[in-house]
């Protein structure tokens, strides 16, 4: 079984805890996340009863791109995106390339509670941003590397599997 979710902000990726879990949205025994979103970060999370999917999915070893829309602070120039495009050095050693471009907001853009701050004098932007490692909070401390810290983070896709039209904390079965 294989079960795409659409992740709420403030939600963390397990099913115990004292804060908002995955429990709150998902009934169904035997499941478990392939991979993992910050309890700061939204949108698609696939969990599954086959450790081997599993394996496949969360690992680096395999190498499956994870494209995020994310809203960073300030308008980033084609040398920042280009960075992003090279490989950005973190603490943990230097990332693999990335695809980056600009992109507009998406028209099926849920509002997030709490909203993100904006700033009438701080022009954000919107990224489109696909990895194909999974470090911790990598898209964060990339974007705050090239000096455009992120204010949402959205997954919108791993591998071919899409969050097409889930609204947050709504999940489908989908085909492994």
């Amino acid at each position: 079984m294989l079960i795409a979710l659409n992740k709420p902000y403030g939600v963390l990726s397990q099913f115990s805890g004292d804060a908002s879990t995955l429990a709150e949205y998902i009934d169904v025994p035997g499941v478990y996340p392939a991979g993992r979103l910050d309890r700061d970060s939204e949108g698609l999370l696939l969990l599954t009863d086959d450790g081997a999917l599993q394996a496949r999915i969360s690992s680096p070893r395999f190498k499956l791109p994870k494209t995020y829309l994310v809203l960073v602070e300030r308008v980033p120039d084609e040398a920042a995106l280009q960075q992003l495009r090279a490989g950005v050095k973190l603490n943990d050693g230097i990332t693999r390339a990335a695809q980056v471009s600009r992109s507009d907001a998406p028209h099926w853009l849920w509002p997030r509670e709490p909203p993100v701050r904006l700033r009438k004098s701080v022009q954000d932007v919107w990224l489109t941003l696909t990895i194909r490692e999974g470090r911790n909070r990598q898209v964060r401390r990339m974007t705050a590397a090239i000096g455009h810290p992120t204010l949402r983070l959205i997954r919108v896709q791993i591998g071919d599997w899409t969050l097409d039209d889930l609204q947050p904390g709504q999940w489908r079965e989908i085909k492994p």
